[in-house]
């Protein structure tokens, strides 16, 4: 092949391919052409490619084809978009669309813990089997506070949002089985009643509230709304409604893994909380105003951002051009 009386005659036809590629606007007929010509520069690029290999000019048109493509394949949202969206749309959708049944883990966690608190603290036999007396006033009167202050506040802090995190993202992830959401619920309001009914045997009952609500109305909170997400896709799967259990299945989990995203800033602020707020010798009405304050900023965001979401149309799931056809048609 001579490449340079090759490029000669199809140079127009590239140019063309070009000017096209560059064109804000493309009637019917110049899509029409576009695509002609993208065929036809691909079959120039590949007889370059074959006889003479890589050249100047099988990498000028290679940078037109590629330019061509994306006119007719398109691409996807700007990330500097998409940002906005998914803080003011996508996100409060989703975690408004999920708020009941996050009430209802909140109030199940609240009576389980109080039944197991009831239970431990008015049976010296059961009290008896977490630990010899010294043990559990050691833990009363020394270690649970201690917890919080044994480890440097920055390095605490990330330990705690880290496996908060993960423990969201496992609710969310393994909700679909069903059964994982409600053992972790029921573990979890375990532990809280437990450490509860230690420490108000020994009359440290006013320190369990200090050391816990702080970072724990937020933190807890967010357990709650991992756990409805993770039940969300799971009920999707058992009872999908018109959809069908694929369609339903995808639409709802990919909606709720944005909440497992969302979390992850959540859980880092009772993680700040935890670790700079909790251990601090300040007065309840400051350590648990800050809590408080987090949990209101938080539950604002989800309920009156969320319900301008939900009402703008918004379901937290990705646009149609993000997630792709939802059905096959013919024709």
């Amino acid at each position: 092949m001579d490449l340079d009386a090759y490029t000669a005659a199809r140079r127009d036809e590239w140019a063309k391919l070009d000017a096209l590629s560059k064109s804000r606007e493309l009637s019917g007929t110049d899509a029409d052409e576009l695509i002609e010509r993208y065929q036809a520069g691909a079959s120039d690029l590949s007889a370059i490619k074959t006889t003479v290999g890589s050249t100047a000019q099988g990498a000028q048109l290679s940078l037109f084809l590629s330019r061509a493509r994306l006119r007719f394949t398109g691409a996807g949202t700007n990330v500097l978009r998409q940002i906005p969206a998914f803080f003011v749309f996508q996100l409060p959708a989703a975690l408004y669309r999920i708020r009941w049944l996050t009430l209802v883990l909140a109030i199940v966690t609240i009576v389980v813990a109080a039944l197991y608190a009831l239970w431990v603290s008015n049976d010296p036999q059961v009290l008896a089997n977490l630990g010899s007396d010294a043990e559990l006033k050691k833990l009363a009167n020394e270690d649970f506070v201690n917890y919080y202050s044994e480890n440097p506040a920055a390095s605490f802090t990330g330990q705690v949002w880290t496996n908060n995190a993960w423990i969201a993202a496992r609710c969310i992830a393994f909700g679909i089985t069903g059964f994982y959401v409600p053992m972790l619920i029921m573990s979890n309001a375990q532990n809280i009643g437990l450490n509860a009914a230690v420490l108000f045997h020994y009359g440290e009952g006013d320190t369990f509230f200090l050391y816990i609500l702080p970072h724990g109305l937020l933190e807890l909170t967010a357990v709650f709304v991992a756990g409805a997400g993770g039940l969300r896709i799971f009920w999707a799967w058992i009872a999908p409604g018109a959809r069908t259990r694929a369609q339903a299945l995808a639409e709802d989990a990919r909606a709720l893994f944005t909440v497992a995203l969302g979390l992850v800033i959540v859980l880092f602020v009772s993680g700040i909380i935890e670790g700079f707020v909790t251990p601090q010798p300040w007065p309840a009405a400051v350590k648990i105003g800050i809590g408080a304050l987090a949990l209101a900023a938080f539950l604002a965001y989800m309920l009156i951002v969320g319900r301008a979401a939900v009402r703008a149309g918004q379901t937290g799931d990705l646009d149609e051009f993000e997630s792709g056809a939802k059905q096959l048609v013919a024709g």
